[in-house]
């Protein structure tokens, strides 16, 4: 890429919009993760008994169920951020690049 014009992108107002809105989003998304993801964790090395406990006269116990939520929630999360970045990140991204070309 030419530096002049990875000058005129970085300067750009809607680029400075675009990269704003997508730090603070996937930090958010990030921070959200980690309280999931070492909550679990913790439960699993802190509280053994309540994860461990039986759902019915079966063999499954609250830590399956749990731990499987821990999985859709990823899945979710990054459903959410596709979404966006598919929708508004797109939009910025679009018309950074008719901005620049001008």
């Amino acid at each position: 890429m030419d530096i002049a014009l990875a000058r005129k992108i970085a300067a750009n107002p809607q680029y400075q919009e675009l990269k704003r809105k997508r730090n603070r989003f996937g930090w958010w998304l990030a921070a959200a993760m980690m309280v999931v993801y070492y909550g679990f964790i913790v439960l699993v090395a802190f509280d053994k008994e309540l994860l461990s406990r039986r759902l019915g006269d079966g063999v499954m116990t609250l830590g399956i169920p749990v731990g499987f939520g821990v999985i859709v929630f990823t899945i979710v999360i990054t459903a959410i951020y596709v979404r966006r970045a598919n929708s508004e990140f797109d939009a910025l991204n679009d018309a950074v690049a008719k901005a620049v070309q001008r």
